[in-house]
């Protein structure tokens, strides 16, 4: 099938686009394989804790023994190899649920220390890093610090060992994710090497993991591996494309507790929660987010093997191993960065017809540009793109349903970055 059928994408770029797809077939075969693995763990997660139709009812006002919320947190506990979960539709965003964690285990005069360099933009008013906000991390007292990542934008682990060891830290953080940085995220290899680090000399530290964007995308999740603590969005991996917002935070039960008197009130925790009939979608999202994340992960293979081709610069490259469903490519001027979201919202299945124009987004230090015409509002496992309008001018691409929709999204990308002469053939 031709995209001219539908779509005008010269014909010099479509030599392009047959060039990477014949580049990604090994790659793709290797994605299917882990999207086969993690499909069947999560079934057998849904089989082992007796999901039926009775789960699915919702509940309201207090939400007092719910089942169907209590065996959806056992599923996504096997789900992500940990002892408990929560997951619920009251998490507002990523950085929401990454906040209740934090809070539900710092205390004032603690210490966090972050393992992976300054964390993404949206949580550092969470921690107080550039000022003591109202209601952050500092302003109750707690101590941030971090560990600045080497050249190559890996994690220093000599410099790790020596700091934890100097500062017995209440928390060693991990952010898995890239964020608004071209450094490498984060494998399950190097999370475990982390890990060991921190258990060596630190070994009362509590290890949490910033899981956003990374889960399903290998065998194994961070609590596997010797993480404490998780926690993600389901607007992202774990929602499949279908949860219509929520969060979890997963690892071990006595941290899953403190987690849950700080998601309600303490003394009562995780007992109250109406589901509201959200249930359904919450399980149904779950249970297709290997696939959906499989499709996720060959667009972005697909995406960086086109614009390499292309002559821009990608991370992470084609062939390379991955640890989230993130591409970055780096476009080199603003109006290439504009005419790539541009492009983008153009083959999207909601509001196409919208054109994106920087503007400058809350939490974020620069103008913002971004496309996102997603079924959800915000849901980076959608097909999206986005980036700050600051050097060196990248574009963060994440997502796609399915990989044939969001291919025709990438190629369209390129089609206007053409157009405006961003790309010269």
């Amino acid at each position: 099938m031709n995209i001219n059928n539908f779509f005008k994408i010269d014909e010099k770029l479509m030599e392009f686009d047959r060039r990477a797809l014949e580049s990604c077939k090994e790659k793709f075969a290797e994605i299917d394989d882990i999207a086969e693995f993690n499909q069947l763990k999560v079934l057998s997660a849904f089989i082992k804790n007796g999901v039926s139709e009775v789960t699915f009812s919702g509940s309201t006002g207090y939400g007092y023994d719910d089942r169907g919320r209590e065996i959806l947190e056992r599923v996504m506990a096997d789900c992500m190899g940990a002892e408990d979960a929560l997951m619920r539709h009251s998490f507002v965003s990523g950085t929401h649920t990454l906040t209740v964690a934090l809070f539900g285990i710092l205390r004032p005069n603690d210490t966090v220390i972050c393992l992976t360099g300054r964390p993404y933009d949206t949580i550092t008013g969470v921690f107080g890093i550039d000022e003591v906000t109202d209601g952050s991390l500092a302003d109750f007292g707690v101590k941030y610090s971090q560990v600045d990542l080497k050249a190559d934008g890996t994690p220093d682990i000599d410099e790790i060992k020596r700091i934890l060891k100097e500062k017995q830290p209440k928390m060693a953080y991990i952010q898995r994710s890239r964020g608004y940085s071209t450094r490498p995220s984060l494998t399950i290899e190097v999370i475990e090497k982390l890990c060991k680090a921190v258990r060596e000399v630190s070994p009362q530290s509590i290890i949490m993991v910033d899981n956003c964007y990374g889960e399903f995308v290998e065998r194994q999740e961070p609590c596997e591996v010797g993480a404490d603590l998780v926690a993600g969005s389901l607007i992202k991996n774990p929602g499949g494309g279908i949860a219509p917002t929520g969060g979890y935070i997963a690892g071990k039960k006595e941290l899953i507790e403190k987690c849950a008197m700080r998601l309600t009130c303490p003394g009562v925790g995780r007992e109250v929660g109406a589901t509201l009939g959200h249930s359904r979608e919450l399980y149904m999202g779950l249970f297709s987010a290997p696939h959906v994340v499989g499709e996720a992960v060959k667009t972005a293979v697909y995406a960086s093997a086109l614009f390499k081709s292309l002559g821009f610069a990608v991370t992470p490259e084609p062939t390379e191993k991955r640890g989230d469903i993130i591409q970055c490519v780096t476009l080199g001027s603003a109006e290439g960065l504009v005419a790539f979201c541009q492009g983008m919202q153009s083959g999207a299945p909601v509001d196409s017809f919208v054109v994106p124009e920087p503007w400058d987004m809350p939490g974020y230090t620069d103008p913002v540009v971004m496309a996102a015409g997603a079924f959800t509002l915000g849901a980076s496992i959608e097909l999206s793109a986005d980036g700050p309008l600051r050097e060196p001018y990248a574009a963060w691409m994440q997502g796609g349903l399915n990989f044939h929709s969001a291919k025709a999204g990438v190629l369209l990308a390129a089609q206007k970055m053409y157009e405006k002469g961003a790309i010269k053939l």
